[in-house]
């Protein structure tokens, strides 16, 4: 893609393009090493006398792969509302007078994203996009200033 873009654009490309692959790698760690082994441990606990539960390997991998993937999107929330307040669509105020909102979301969120029904691996998703939204704001924050010193 480099010959393709002005040197502008590469200069704005490069550091998204990085902050990114490291918010989804720091997302999907956060998802195999913190929420599997809880999410896990709640798919195998319906163990009883009659009942073994014997998970295959597809089934493993599933989960693993679902809970990778959902974390490392959702840990993209400050690139992503970066990229939104660099286009103008919003600024760090409008974040901040609208934060319950973003907790309701982030719960409704994570309701939908966990591949258990369990409250805790809910938690351990939204409680981690209520963080990532808080430094969001400061990222936009920080962001938003450099878009107005480009303004024309």
């Amino acid at each position: 893609m480099a010959p393709g873009l002005y040197q502008h654009e590469k200069r704005v490309l490069l550091p998204f393009t990085v902050v990114s692959v490291l918010c989804f790698l720091v997302g999907a760690a956060f998802g195999y090493y913190v929420v599997f082994p809880p999410a896990f441990r709640f798919l195998v606990g319906y163990s009883s006398d009659f009942l073994t539960p014997l998970p295959a390997v597809t089934e493993y991998f599933s989960l693993s792969i679902r809970l990778l993937i959902a974390f490392g999107l959702v840990f993209e929330l400050p690139v992503f509302m970066v990229l939104l307040a660099r286009l103008g669509l919003f600024d760090a105020s409008f974040l901040r007078k609208n934060r319950r909102y973003a907790i309701l979301i982030a719960f409704i969120v994570a309701a939908i994203l966990t591949p258990t029904p369990d409250v805790v691996n809910q938690c351990l998703m939204a409680i981690p996009l209520i963080i990532l939204y808080e430094i969001s704001i400061i990222a936009v924050k920080f962001a938003g200033r450099k878009a107005v010193g480009s303004a024309p």
